[in-house]
């Protein structure tokens, strides 16, 4: 029907035992548009489109938000990476 859809997705991506090659995604979209994106890899927000740039600026402006973004490797995808992949493993 008519309407928005905003959403975000958390993505854990990596293909190695040892998670050496884990990297987190954070995409905010806005009608199935990518406007802004987090990237471990690079270690800052990219904007997509221009409202995306502008949101992406004022996030890599403050140390705080990409210092938590940054932890999240390790306290979000690395730690539920290691129990899911540890009860697949279990079960195999």
């Amino acid at each position: 029907a008519d309407g928005y859809y905003e959403y975000i997705m958390h993505e854990c991506v990596y293909s190695t035992s040892d998670y050496s090659d884990m990297v987190y995604l954070v995409s905010n979209s806005f009608n199935k548009v990518v406007y802004e994106q987090y990237n471990s890899t690079v270690g800052k927000y990219v904007g997509y489109t221009e409202l995306g740039v502008k949101y992406a600026e004022n996030f890599n402006k403050d140390q705080a938000i990409l210092q938590r973004m940054k932890a999240e490797v390790d306290t979000f995808c690395r730690h539920n990476a290691q129990i899911l992949d540890s009860s697949v493993r279990d079960k195999a």
